[in-house]
């Protein structure tokens, strides 16, 4: 759909639109709902239509804009759920040959924010189909704070997943703005990921920082601190702003073009890289 991609100037070649529509229940296991969508289906969308239909899993990626098939692409994740836990497969086709192409799990490669389809394969398939598996035996994933502390002020102790959802749709509400209202590309910049040696000394200096320990022993950090830390945020440059309610995310004042905000994103990484000696890696795709 577009939302996650900044263009730098007028794109010579053919621009599709997937527009594939569908929404399905595909079988009934003893442990888990398999769903399937079309790759044009609106992401949000199909969320709230797997938790009216009782099918949990999904909740904390709720109000992420753009569509199913971008989905496994840039592997969503929001409030400690990635999409990849409850991906399954998809079908593609491949734009060489034309040839129909089913994706598991293990051929999609995914990492933090990353998959085949941003590296090897970039440009070459395109998605019409994305299959997920929602487990029956459902436990919610509320442990990453500011989604815990939603819930806590809600009153909420064992909330239901569409409980989850309308809190994971309250903050996003609160804390970024509506790019129809305001242009923006949602999140600019990948929570940077750090070995040990270097959180240490990161955390000697900066003992408040908010970190995230991960499966492999390294430490995911909070990009939106850094930038804060480093004062940009509610700062412009030139008719680019580093949004005053989350510095995460760049919006177009007005006027801006794709360079502008390269610009602005730019001098946020030099700074963050200065001051903490990490480097910050964009999130959307570049053209």
């Amino acid at each position: 759909g577009g939302s996650n991609v900044i263009l730098t100037g007028d794109f010579e070649g053919l621009v599709l639109h997937v527009r594939i529509p569908g929404r399905e229940l595909l079988a009934e296991e003893s442990d888990a709902w398999i769903v399937r969508a079309g790759a044009g289906e609106n992401w949000h969308d199909f969320v709230r239509w797997t938790l009216e239909h009782g099918w949990p899993g999904l909740e904390n990626l709720s109000l992420i804009p753009g569509t199913v098939g971008a989905a496994p692409i840039q592997n969503i994740g929001a409030y400690g759920l990635e999409m990849a836990e409850r991906f399954q497969q998809l079908e593609a086709v491949d734009l060489e040959t034309g040839a129909t192409t089913t994706f598991d799990h293990a051929a999609c490669r995914f990492g933090y924010r990353d998959s085949v389809f941003k590296r090897e394969a970039a440009g070459r398939y395109l998605i019409t189909n994305v299959t997920f598996r929602l487990p029956k035996h459902w436990q919610p994933e509320i442990r990453y704070a500011e989604l815990a502390r939603e819930l806590e002020q809600r009153r909420m102790a064992n909330p239901t997943a569409r409980q989850i959802s309308d809190a994971v749709m309250a903050i996003r509400s609160r804390k970024l703005p509506n790019p129809v209202c305001l242009g923006n590309a949602g999140s600019f910049f990948k929570n940077p990921v750090v070995d040990t040696t270097t959180f240490a000394r990161l955390a000697a200096r900066f003992p408040e920082l908010p970190h995230y320990p991960q499966a492999d022993g390294t430490m995911k950090l909070a990009a939106g601190w850094l930038i804060e830390r480093c004062g940009w945020k509610g700062r412009d440059l030139g008719p680019v702003r580093a949004y005053e309610k989350q510095a995460l995310v760049l919006v177009n004042r007005g006027g801006a073009c794709g360079a502008d905000v390269l610009r602005l994103a730019g001098a946020i990484q030099e700074s963050v890289q200065a001051t903490f000696g990490v480097e910050l890696e964009l999130e959307p795709v570049v053209l």
